[in-house]
């Protein structure tokens, strides 16, 4: 099967039945850079839902990440984030394999195809020039041959006529000889251009036009196979990301599984629980009887009308906590509250102590380890001299020997509040299982019990009777931030916007100001700044570029 000799005159269709293939193959290009315009617009898309639902920096949402589900939630997005990348993956992949290449091939296709047909129509203008001088000479030779037949026939009729001259005669019969002798000679050569042009239309359709064909056709099934192939490349491409995706998909079921509802249940009582006991029930008051108006130790009812509280047993009730939560959620957040969270329910008071302790813990071993380090240091520079003066860091080693002291006396002091908690939390603990026994007494007996006083800013503070001798002094938050020294500049920062701080505790900036930082965040997404020894507050971290110094405990920059 070969298109030389099966189609050795459908030149022109050939010419045509290759430049659509050609068009086929620019149509499949252009089809898979549309599909990799896709892929990389439906990864965009992914990439931009899955950070649109990311928990903010800094924010509340980053709080609500601890529960089980919200992490399942936080790893599907991330998941889904991979998942986007293998789709960048497919659209990189199919430009690199298939559109880049094809590309290239069309271009070298286009010039084969144009050089083959070049050859063919040579070939054809070849065969053409050859038909016409083989026509020029017939013809020549046919005007010879009648010329000859005229001269001859002139000839003889002159021959005939008595009444010409032997001069005339002889003159006619030389130009009948002339006219035969150019008849043979356009014979031959006639014989001899017949005879070439049915060689070169021999060599024309069995060898030229068969060669210039063989090679139309074997370019036609390259064009053909290489299609094939993109195609099946076209599949492979998004075959090798299956197992990745798989994987993501994986991830995802497993980050289902993982969700706790026990677990996230639990969280929620160590987040809220406040550590009060329920009140108790309300004693029966008999006014048929002549005896003095007493409240029962769990009553919720509170005389005021004296101006004093009267005395109950268990907690503060729930109608007083919670507005005390919402009235200072500002000043919690912006760490306005007393140094030993006594605002706190008892319960978060003891969670918030411990998370001191622990931080404190954390900063201790810091500077424990940079003194070790500053030692060895200075060890290496006792031995080898020329490494470095060994004095130079006796004053770093003074400061981190003072730094050490200082957090120490710290945990000590917040240790001393942890415990003071504890034990009354464990004291409510055993006065609620011997409830019982106390009502069976005298009413007076509720004195020696811990009763609860509501100060006039809403904060609260636990008071023990003569008889345990445990007291704890009510906070006053003027007072204590009155007489504290101003906190030491770590740093400075630039404000990226302007914030209007209408809130107690804030600080209005100005979009390009500098001022100095005094307190970095603790994580709750608020900076301590000041811009004079008169103006201070607190800023929100987003709102700010913060250079601290690198001898600055904690040092780091917040951008």
């Amino acid at each position: 099967m070969s298109w030389g000799t099966e189609l050795w005159d459908q030149f022109d269709n050939l010419e045509k039945h290759t430049q659509w293939g050609i068009d086929v193959l620019e149509k499949f290009i252009k089809f898979v850079k549309e599909r990799t315009e896709i892929e990389l617009s439906y990864a965009k898309q992914l990439r931009n839902l899955s950070k649109k639902y990311q928990p903010k920096k800094n924010s509340k949402e980053e709080e609500e990440y601890r529960y089980t589900s919200a992490r399942a939630f936080l790893a599907t997005l991330n998941e889904m984030n991979d998942y986007a990348g293998q789709h960048e993956v497919i659209s990189e992949n199919m430009t690199s394999l298939i559109t880049g290449e094809l590309t290239r091939y069309v271009q070298e296709l286009k010039q084969e195809r144009k050089s083959h047909f070049h050859d063919g129509r040579k070939a054809q203008q070849h065969i053409e020039t050859c038909w016409k001088q083989l026509e020029a000479s017939k013809r020549r030779f046919e005007r010879d041959c009648k010329e000859a037949d005229r001269a001859q026939q002139y000839f003889e009729k002159m021959d005939a006529d008595i009444n010409v001259t032997k001069a005339d005669v002889e003159k006619a019969r030389q130009q009948a000889q002339l006219r035969h002798q150019m008849a043979e000679d356009s014979k031959a050569e006639y014989s001899s251009t017949l005879q070439k042009f049915n060689s070169e239309q021999h060599d024309h359709y069995y060898t030229h036009i068969p060669h210039i064909f063989q090679k139309i056709q074997e370019m036609e099934e390259r064009r053909i196979v290489r299609i094939g192939e993109s195609m099946k490349t076209f599949a492979e491409v998004d075959r090798q990301v299956i197992p990745i995706i798989g994987k993501c998909l994986d991830e995802i079921t497993k980050a289902a599984e993982s969700i706790d509802h026990k677990n996230d249940s639990q969280l929620v009582i160590e987040a809220f629980k406040s550590g009060f006991e329920p009140p108790g029930d309300v004693e029966f008051e008999d006014f048929t009887q002549p005896m003095k108006r007493t409240v029962s130790e769990s009553s919720l009812s509170n005389s005021r009308g004296d101006g004093k509280s009267e005395p109950k047993f268990g907690g503060k009730s729930k109608g007083k906590l919670w507005p005390f939560i919402k009235k200072n959620k500002l000043s919690l957040k912006l760490g306005a509250g007393p140094e030993d969270f006594s605002n706190l329910p008892p319960e978060q008071r003891r969670k918030k102590l411990q998370q001191k302790v622990d931080e404190l813990n954390k900063d201790i071993q810091k500077e424990m380890d940079q003194r070790d380090a500053l030692t060895k240091m200075k060890d290496v520079y006792i031995k080898n001299p020329q490494m470095g003066d060994a004095a130079s860091v006796d004053h770093r080693l003074a400061e981190l020997g003072q730094n050490i002291e200082k957090l120490r006396l710290e945990v000590q002091k917040f240790e001393g509040w942890l415990a003071e908690v504890e034990g009354r939390l464990s004291m409510r603990t055993e006065a609620r299982r011997q409830s019982g026994l106390y009502e069976a007494q005298n009413t007076s007996a509720v004195n020696s019990c811990a009763q609860d006083r509501e100060s006039p800013d809403g904060s609260y503070t636990e008071e023990q009777s003569q008889e345990t001798e445990m007291k704890v002094p009510a906070t006053d938050f003027d007072d204590e931030f009155d007489d504290e020294e101003p906190l030491p500049t770590i740093g400075t920062c630039k404000a990226l916007y302007t914030f209007e701080g209408q809130n107690e505790g804030t600080i209005s900036v100005a979009e390009g100001e500098m001022l100095y930082v005094i307190e970095e965040d603790k994580g709750d997404g608020w900076t301590r700044i000041r811009r004079n020894e008169d103006e201070e507050g607190y800023v929100p971290t987003s709102y700010v570029e913060v250079y601290l110094d690198k001898n600055a405990k904690g040092a780091m920059t917040y951008i």
